[in-house]
């Protein structure tokens, strides 16, 4: 099973503020709907938790929460307290490419253990205030392959360019 994480990463490697987006990018929302429809997406509590109550679970998709809670409930989604746990159910579930989706932590964690194949990263030309990040050059080394790039433009507050990174073979 090939795991990937799919992230927005302003200049800063900032990727939230108060449990929310800090930019408007509809058509990279669009991107991520896309490319993680019909996958496992996992995430941590908070992030889930900051996905409107309307959109949860992400519809489309089997939706693993993690958390160190072990009274939390999630409706329409699976629980578990770890990141082994998570990826082990979406790959006994038949799973081909499962999705971090966030947050900082949980990202920071499949990172630093070499546990992700693929990064999708939109590169967005901004440095705003967070307080969520994504690691530092994570992706230094990886091979990469521009998929997408999208100016500023009235429904887009700030120009991002979509990237594919791949972890070197050794």
């Amino acid at each position: 099973m090939r795991i990937s994480t799919i992230a927005a990463v302003a200049t800063n490697g900032v990727i939230g503020k108060d449990n929310d987006l800090v930019w408007s990018l509809p058509t990279d929302m669009r991107f991520f709907m896309e490319t993680t429809a019909g996958h496992v997406v996992i995430t941590g509590r908070k992030n889930y938790e900051s996905i409107p109550e309307k959109y949860r679970p992400l519809k489309g998709r089997t939706n693993i929460v993690i958390t160190r809670n072990r009274d939390y409930r999630a409706e329409g989604a699976i629980v578990v307290h770890d990141l082994r746990d998570a990826l082990d159910k979406a790959h006994a579930m038949g799973e081909t490419e499962c999705f971090i989706i966030g947050g900082g932590q949980i990202y920071r964690h499949a990172l630093v253990g070499n546990m992700v194949d693929t990064q999708y990263i939109t590169h967005v030309d901004a440095s705003p205030e967070g307080d969520a990040f994504y690691p530092d050059d994570a992706w230094a080394g990886w091979s990469e392959e521009e998929l997408r790039a999208h100016e500023a433009d009235e429904k887009h507050n700030h120009g991002y360019v979509i990237k594919r990174y791949e972890r070197p073979t050794t």
